[in-house]
């Protein structure tokens, strides 16, 4: 894929996250990310792409970074969706940041709508600290959402974005395993049929809990959380436990005359 073929792609994501399905989608993904980055603790987090969603507001890091594309849009490049001014414009692949710098990475549908997104994970593996964390929100293909899409396909009639590469949880975790990212979590979401309107949306709100208990690895969206794990290192922890010697004391002896 070129430039003006990811331009495109950036643009049909942003397009289709302000439809009702896209609003369905943020809304689950807000409250998720929420949760997963409220208790992750560092100094610099990274937001990747999706201005839509804020990815870490919940987070208390002192500096939070929000990254768009250069190939963006005007509108992108204005504001997050927080309201505050997107700090820096980069090239997904070649992430302007200092080697082992970052404590937090956070990549909404990011790897599905990159040119590169092996070398989107290489960067990131690149700019994590030792034990540093990354989370991906990702479409599902094995999900009604994913078979409407294949079905859109053929039909030229798609459901999702036609450009996006949609990519398996376990082919995102054996990528993460190859670059020593160990996942730790992942949470499925969004079990409403593939309507296109609210009404419709909202009338199959009671799947979300049947889902989540008879077949949650079928949810629309995923999100996995990893670690960044370095072979050889060890955290060492203050010595909490002092054990004393069982030896006996050594005494020094009185001088006699």
């Amino acid at each position: 894929m070129d430039s003006a073929v990811s331009e495109k792609s950036i643009i049909a994501l942003d397009h289709w996250l302000q439809s009702p399905a896209g609003a369905y989608v943020r809304a689950f993904e807000q409250s998720c990310l929420d949760e997963l980055t409220a208790d992750i603790f560092g100094f610099n987090a990274l937001q990747v792409g999706v201005p839509q969603l804020d990815a870490l507001a919940a987070n208390r890091m002192p500096n939070k970074w929000q990254a768009a594309t250069r190939t963006s849009t005007s509108d992108e490049l204005a504001f997050a969706a927080s309201g505050k001014q997107i700090a820096v414009a980069l090239d997904f692949a070649e992430l302007p940041f200092a080697s082992h710098s970052i404590d937090l990475v956070v990549l909404p549908h990011v790897l599905e709508f990159a040119t590169e997104p092996h070398q989107v994970l290489r960067e990131v593996e690149r700019v994590l600290i030792p034990e540093g964390q990354v989370i991906i929100c990702g479409f599902n293909p094995a999900s009604l959402w994913g078979m409407r899409q294949g079905i859109g396909r053929v039909t030229n009639n798609g459901y999702l974005p036609a450009s996006g590469e949609f990519i398996s949880m376990p082919r995102l975790k054996d990528w993460l395993k190859l670059l020593n990212l160990g996942v730790t979590r992942s949470h499925f979401g969004c079990y409403a049929p593939p309507c296109r309107t609210a009404h419709w949306l909202s009338r199959f709100a009671m799947m979300e809990s049947a889902g989540q208990r008879w077949w949650p690895y079928l949810g629309a969206v995923y999100v996995v959380h990893a670690i960044k794990r370095v072979k050889g290192m060890h955290i060492i922890g203050p010595a909490w436990n002092k054990k004393t010697s069982k030896r006996p004391q050594a005494v020094p002896a009185a001088n006699r005359e």
